[in-house]
């Protein structure tokens, strides 16, 4: 008895030895052990939400607030046709000659308005009111009336039209410069003519430029969905504050791919006040051609970046032209403001008074050189369908 209790001692010595031994070394191969290894993470707190982050789920309110200062905007306008493609012939208008008088068709397109001002004014697109012969304004609770323009400006796709009514619902002005990558953006507008719509996304970009849309860019980029008929319409933020005014799409089928641009309404607002004051835009003008540096040219300028805007031409007896500016100077600042491109540089020169002096800096010869030119008054650009840009000259 003595023997097998010595045994049975010695293996629970043994036993228990073996179990310390693993527990220590690999407590991974114990059945009661914890699997896997012990990580860190961070947890969003539960009571409440950091600072600046939405806890929104829903946009209602947002939509609720600036869709009634939305407005579908109907135009129309006559166009005279032939009746028949041989009219177009001189010969056979010589045998028959005008009694086969050309006929006339009235076409419609529709687009979108914001209604800024409880006086009448709406801004909208550019491209939706050219030509127009009647504008047909349709608010959201259902009263319609005509309207006229008041003033546009086609280079940047800006346009202010008024109407005459009472008790308009107004948009709020957001302030578009404030506005970040990854921010949520209602668009309203009239997509395809179906009626008021809502869509959402989020600012994807920034001062967008280098388009080819407009003459001055600055746009806000966003994935919210802008089809044909939302042009002019609005784009706003979660509180339903008017940020950009939706005016283009990136697009192979003519539908929403999830690249459109607002104009902001940092631009927006300016154009408009002067269109209401004065019936237009006035801009700065010197006469240059200008283009930007490429990697290439900057080598061949021994220049050690990209910056500046390359003047390629210059206007015979235009003000650069006058001030001593010569093709192959580069272009570095206006008025002590850098110029990092030929965007920066066309709007720096755009934002001066005509009839004012600027001092302009440009690289001459791989020196600096300092030039005063009286600033000129930017020609108004030609209608669409016959337009040449002067002399292609900013």
């Amino acid at each position: 008895m003595h023997k097998l209790w010595l045994i049975f001692a010695q293996t629970a010595t043994i036993v228990l030895a073996a179990l310390f031994v693993v527990s220590t070394l690999r407590p991974e191969l114990l059945p009661w052990s914890q699997r896997g290894t012990t990580i860190t993470i961070k947890e969003a707190a539960s009571e409440a939400a950091p600072k600046g982050a939405s806890t929104l789920t829903s946009f209602s309110d947002a939509a609720q607030i600036a869709m009634p200062s939305v407005v579908n905007v109907f135009t129309s306008k006559e166009i005279k046709v032939a009746p028949h493609p041989l009219m177009e012939d001189p010969r056979f208008r010589r045998f028959f000659g005008d009694r086969f008088e050309s006929q006339s068709r009235r076409a419609s397109s529709l687009g979108s308005g914001v209604i800024v001002s409880p006086e009448g004014y709406i801004l909208t697109n550019h491209h939706v009111i050219e030509a127009a012969d009647e504008i047909e304004i349709a608010l959201a609770d259902g009263r319609k009336a005509k309207a006229r323009v008041i003033g546009s400006d086609p280079e940047t796709d800006l346009a202010v039209v008024k109407v005459d009514m009472e008790a308009l619902p107004t948009m709020t002005f957001g302030h578009s410069d404030h506005a970040r990558v990854g921010d949520v953006v209602l668009a309203i507008g009239n997509p395809f003519g179906v009626g008021q719509t809502v869509t959402m996304g989020i600012i994807s970009a920034l001062g967008r430029s280098h388009l080819g849309i407009n003459t001055f860019e600055n746009f806000i980029q966003t994935d919210a969905a802008i089809n044909p008929g939302n042009s002019g319409g609005a784009l706003v933020d979660t509180s339903g504050n008017l940020i950009g005014i939706n005016t283009a799409i990136v697009s192979r089928t003519g539908g929403s791919l999830g690249i459109g641009f607002a104009i902001t309404t940092t631009v927006a607002r300016q154009i408009m006040e002067q269109i209401i004051q004065t019936g237009g835009v006035t801009r700065g003008w010197i006469g240059v051609e200008v283009q930007d540096l490429t990697p290439e040219l900057a080598e061949s300028f021994k220049r050690p970046n990209t910056n500046g805007a390359l003047i390629a031409g210059v206007l015979k007896n235009g003000p650069a032209d006058q001030a001593g500016v010569k093709p192959g100077d580069i272009l570095v600042a206006v008025d002590g403001k850098a110029v990092t491109d030929s965007s920066v540089m066309l709007d720096l020169i755009a934002a001066l008074p005509p009839g004012k002096t600027a001092n302009i800096a440009v690289m001459r010869n791989q020196s600096e050189k300092s030039i005063n030119i009286n600033v000129g008054k930017r020609p108004k650009p030609m209608p669409q369908d016959q337009y040449q840009d002067p002399d292609g000259m900013e």
